[in-house]
């Protein structure tokens, strides 16, 4: 016997993206060419660089039309979980469960902005404890499309087993925002020089699309694609038409 304390094992944290190629609003964004890269490859690439990660997964639908994405994750041997077209809750726990995941960090497709050091700074403040939800999301500071949610699998889990609610089915993480008597959220905010929540940076529609090519073309050839969001907004402050391009464009109410 050294003496010395056993290591301290950190819970295996597990980003799982909701991707599938019939969008509504724009069919097949998640595969459209940012810059001579699919939008997807640039998410991967951007989580990637996350420190707290573990792993990544695709969670993806067994719709004929998503073999394209299966086939894609193959290729760059990322792991991929397909499911439910409809029932997004129970895709992602699936993922989540074939992943051997603890910790969640639920990801959207339409993110190819998404900031690793974000999302690092969720997955660290969960993991001080106290809280079972960290998110930047209900209460936006954050540009739209820089999102970080992260809690527990279990928690997920339990909700998938109890709950039938079509929204909830739909919005994987809806739950726990709907009943904060139950679970201790943490809104993480932005510092000042980070706050512009009116500012879209996700792909839903075509403005938004030129937008991210717009950035990834200006900043990358300077600054890599490392590039985080103050950089796009110190970008989108020097060109202010780059941010009219989408400034029109609405999100869907989720109920």
């Amino acid at each position: 016997m050294s003496g010395r304390p056993a290591p301290v094992l950190r819970p295996r944290v597990v980003a799982s993206i909701e991707a599938r190629m019939s969008a509504s609003r724009l069919p097949g964004k998640v595969l459209m060419d940012v810059a001579g890269v699919p939008a997807l490859e640039r998410l991967v690439r951007r989580l990637a660089r996350a420190e707290t990660i573990d792993a990544i997964v695709l969670a993806t639908t067994t719709n004929p039309a998503d073999d394209v994405l299966a086939q894609w994750a193959e290729a760059r041997r990322l792991p991929c979980y397909r499911g439910s077209e409809d029932d997004v809750l129970d895709r992602v726990v699936e993922a989540q469960r074939m992943m051997g995941s603890e910790i969640v960090v639920e990801v959207c497709g339409d993110t190819p902005l998404l900031d690793p050091h974000v999302i690092d700074a969720a997955v660290n403040r969960f993991l001080e404890g106290g809280v079972d939800v960290v998110s930047n999301t209900a209460k936006l500071t954050w540009p739209q499309g820089i999102d970080a949610q992260v809690f527990r699998f279990d928690a997920l889990e339990k909700v998938a087993q109890a709950q039938s609610d079509p929204a909830v089915r739909e919005h994987v993480s809806l739950y726990f925002y709907e009943h904060p008597e139950a679970y201790r959220i943490h809104h993480l905010s932005a510092p000042a020089e980070e706050t512009a929540p009116n500012v879209r940076l996700q792909l839903d529609y075509a403005e938004d699309l030129d937008l991210i090519r717009a950035v990834y073309g200006r900043l990358e050839p300077r600054l890599g694609d490392g590039f985080g969001v103050r950089d796009i907004l110190d970008l989108l402050a020097a060109e202010p038409a780059l941010a009219a391009l989408n400034a029109h464009c609405q999100e869907k109410a989720v109920r």
